[in-house]
């Protein structure tokens, strides 16, 4: 029996590392067929918006996934494909032209033509990653993906060049290294992301795939089959966690399990009258949220994420009146998690020192609310029910206001 054509993959996010180890099958190179074979999954902290910060930590999530991964398999895997994003990444188009050298465009003309596109500076401190033809000109001809056998005198080629932080991938490999791996190649992530996400169909028509992670969002914009646009904003799953702990005054930890428990990234979704349990300490006693203020919380982040990733479509030139015919698609689902995050609203978010500073405004009128209440006779006669369900929305009304989550509407003019 042949021996197995075996792949790994290698996924090192803020929060967690990833790996795969697949069978490939298929026709080959044409239409390959990945079958997987085992999955592994390791807490990680050593890695923040795509840089190593800590390299025995990442080491150690590292060897913990892919033991992991060929414990399921029952294989052992020698090296490793890794994605790679984050703010060090880059990106620049870059124009090559060469002169014909026989009566047809040879596979030699299309190489030198591609090396003169790569022939640029690329800084003291940056390494080349990706270099992807974007499309081909034969003799003011546009819009080959190749020119081999043509017939020309000139060719020209639109190159994207994409570059990562030399520093930044050689702590990534000496990461992988003391775990007993081999890194075989550096991928850029948002490009992995879409061959598992996005049909050809869509990045023809021109799409965006935004991948929101532990520390940061990725956007990548496709379009005519080609990556056009990259960028990563600083927002991300991490900062949601975090208006958890200042807007319920819970740990990280719990915030976290709040969040994936609870949460759901647009309020209408979720049932105003709900009520979850908050961690407390003695100290504190029994505390309970309505799950509405939860997702509140988490949907103003969100909309702020997906705010700044549509200023980013802005800036790249696919604002509204040039947007992605073919919609977007989203990744990294772990960070966000919950229900509704295709439709976030537009309020405007306030910020996390408003809601600190209005924590002593928020529990005063929580209490002064129910006692006020209380003291009506009708409390605790038929209707009840009625006052009781009213008293609810005033403490929520009030917690809101006092943490700056709820927006008033001005009143319009006559």
């Amino acid at each position: 029996m042949p021996d197995r054509k075996l792949v790994a993959g290698l996924d090192l996010g803020s929060t967690k590392t990833c790996a795969v180890i697949a069978e490939v099958a298929g026709d080959l190179p044409r239409a390959p067929i990945a079958k997987i074979l085992g999955v592994g999954l390791a807490k990680n902290s050593g890695v923040r918006r795509g840089v190593v910060r800590d390299i025995d930590e990442t080491t150690r999530s590292v060897a913990a996934a892919l033991k992991d991964a060929e414990r399921m398999a029952g294989a052992r895997v020698p090296d490793v494909t890794c994605g790679i994003a984050g703010e060090h990444v880059s990106a620049r188009g870059s124009t090559g032209v060469v002169a014909v050298s026989g009566e047809e465009i040879a596979p030699q003309d299309v190489g030198r033509v591609n090396e003169v596109a790569r022939a640029v500076s690329l800084g003291r401190d940056h390494e080349l990653l990706h270099d992807i033809p974007q499309e081909y000109v034969v003799d003011q001809q546009h819009g080959i993906s190749d020119p081999v056998g043509m017939t020309g005198t000139r060719l020209e080629v639109e190159m994207y060049l994409v570059t990562v932080q030399a520093t930044a991938a050689q702590n990534l490999r000496k990461s992988v290294q003391r775990a007993g791996y081999r890194v075989a190649d550096l991928v850029l992530e948002p490009l992995a992301a879409s061959y598992a996400v996005l049909t050809d169909d869509e990045k023809e028509l021109g799409v965006a795939l935004v991948e929101v992670g532990g520390s940061s969002t990725g956007v990548a914009i496709f379009h005519e089959g080609k990556i056009r646009h990259l960028a990563s904003l600083k927002y991300a799953g991490s900062h949601v966690t975090s208006d958890l702990v200042q807007g319920l005054g819970v740990t990280q930890s719990d915030a976290e399990r709040l969040k994936e428990r609870h949460g759901a990234a647009y309020t209408p979704l979720v049932d105003a009258g709900e009520m979850v349990s908050l961690p407390s300490t003695a100290g504190q006693g029994a505390r309970t949220a309505s799950r509405e203020l939860v997702a509140h919380i988490i949907h103003q982040r969100v909309d702020e994420i997906f705010q700044l990733v549509g200023r980013e479509f802005e800036r790249a030139g696919y604002g509204s009146g040039r947007g992605a015919p073919a919609g977007h698609g989203r990744a990294g689902a772990r960070s966000v998690r919950g229900a509704g995050a295709r439709g976030t609203s537009r309020d405007r978010y306030l910020g996390t020192r408003r809601q600190r500073a209005s924590a002593a405004v928020r529990r005063a009128g929580r209490a002064g609310v129910v006692r006020g209440a209380q003291k009506c006779p009708r409390w605790h006669g038929r209707a009840g029910s009625t006052v009781r369900r009213l008293t609810r929305k005033a403490v929520r009304t009030v917690e809101a206001l006092a943490t700056g989550f709820l927006l008033i509407p001005p009143i319009s003019g006559p």
